[in-house]
């Protein structure tokens, strides 16, 4: 489990009023998906043994629950996939596209992470199939559906208009889905720099990602093997939503890639039924050069590597290392996450530098005290566990995080560093006392 999946781990299980609490806050674009997780996980306590913090719950099988719903979703957009290419190119092009879906390793990524993203896929893929068929209520119910879980689907509209933007059915539609969707952007709006602040403008290689795929679903566009009218649904889709946001987060950066997962729908309708259409031996060599990179790269998916950091070796590291009486210290203060998931664990150490806990603000991490009270509370410990980011990272230059920084360095001896899984676990111990016992 990453930050990101422990983060939906902790709000889903609040109750219904905190977790409505923390959406006026922050975090709103993700509120839907958070009430959905807390049904899926009061399912699931209920018929499941209690739960008792992720650690727990992962050997229990709660980390079946985190994931199910993406599981599920991924699934359920390979379908829709192969829908939309049976009907607008035959059942061999629905075989193909459906399982290219399937198989592309950023689909696999998200299809097994405790986050909305595959959910959006599922629904953005769905009410394409439904805008085809023209059945416009169910177009409407579905994509709204995709963007109050994450807004940024609302870009596929855009997509569809290339096809649709004649259908009065459709334009009806459409202006329905942004008119119920203003008043969730009007919260996040307010939120957007807490939200996305630590996003920079797209790098070189987001640019060089988007011309590689930008150039396959040209190419695989081309000719008449292809149906026009696929082209101009699966085009549309693979460009412009990852385009757009690109261009617009040069002024204000809002891009990664997972927010337009379901692009790749398009690139997939594209090959799938490229692949039904191909002759000859030339496809064939093609897929099984393919097969051991993508399957390489899907093992690697599945292991803990594959992410940021792991918040379940992170608490199984301080288990280890901290003693009672310890304090344990974010170094930044947002990486209070890497431990809200192991509450048993949490709950045995002192927080000195946290005011008030999550729960209580309304926040994700809590609120921490001000830089004087601080300094008291840590010149006051013993033995202090500090969690820290990678040693590559930037430090935050906020007083909190600079007031940590030196009390650390002038009251406290470095007795330990190590690395866990994309965090630092450092211990320090008031001089001339790193060789205590415990």
């Amino acid at each position: 489990m990453w930050r990101d999946e422990s983060v939906t781990w902790q709000v889903a299980h609040r109750p219904l009023g905190g977790i409505w609490e923390l959406l006026g806050q922050v975090d709103a674009v993700h509120g839907l998906y958070y009430l959905l997780m807390h049904a899926v996980f009061l399912a699931w306590d209920g018929a499941g043994p209690g739960t008792g913090g992720a650690a727990a719950a992962a050997g229990a099988g709660g980390l079946w629950a985190l994931r199910l719903p993406s599981v599920a979703a991924t699934a359920l957009a390979a379908a829709g996939v192969a829908a939309i290419a049976h009907r607008l190119a035959g059942e061999r092009a629905a075989l193909w596209s459906g399982v290219a879906y399937a198989v592309l390793p950023p689909v696999q990524m998200y299809a097994q992470e405790g986050r909305s993203y595959a959910l959006v896929a599922a629904a953005v893929v769905w009410a394409t199939y439904l805008m085809l068929r023209e059945r416009w209520v169910a177009y409407a119910v579905v994509m709204l559906l995709g963007c109050w879980l994450h807004e940024f689907a609302v870009l596929a509209l855009l997509a569809h208009a290339v096809t649709a933007r004649r259908s009065r059915g459709w334009r009806w539609s459409a202006a329905a889905v942004v008119a119920l969707l203003l008043p969730l952007a009007a919260v996040s709006a307010r939120q957007a720099e807490q939200q996305l602040g630590w996003l920079g403008r797209p790098s070189w290689r987001d640019w060089a990602a988007y011309a590689v795929v930008a150039a396959a679903a040209l190419l695989l566009a081309r000719g008449p093997v292809v149906p026009r009218e696929l082209v101009r649904v699966a085009l549309p889709l693979a460009l412009i939503p990852p385009g757009l946001l690109m261009a617009v987060s040069l002024v204000h950066p809002w891009y990664v890639d997972r927010y337009v997962l379901y692009a790749l729908a398009g690139l997939t309708l594209l090959a799938g039924t490229r692949l039904a259409a191909a002759r000859g031996w030339w496809p064939w060599l093609l897929v099984g050069a393919l097969l051991v990179p993508f399957g390489s790269w899907s093992l690697w998916l599945r292991t803990p590597e594959s992410r940021k950091d792991d918040v379940l070796a992170v608490a199984a590291a301080v288990r280890e290392r901290a003693r009672p009486g310890d304090s344990v210290l974010f170094m930044p203060s947002r990486r209070r996450e890497w431990l809200l998931s192991s509450p048993e664990l949490y709950a045995t150490l002192r927080d000195p530098a946290l005011d008030r806990t999550p729960a209580a603000s309304h926040s994700l991490q809590g609120t921490e005290l001000p830089t004087a009270e601080i300094w008291t509370r840590l010149v006051d410990t013993p033995r202090v566990v500090a969690l820290q980011d990678p040693a590559d990272q930037p430090l935050d230059p906020y007083p909190r995080e600079a007031v940590k920084r030196q009390t650390l360095a002038s009251h406290f001896d470095l007795c330990s560093v190590d690395e866990v899984r994309g965090a630092r676990i450092a211990v320090y111990a008031r001089p001339g006392h790193c060789t205590d016992s415990p």
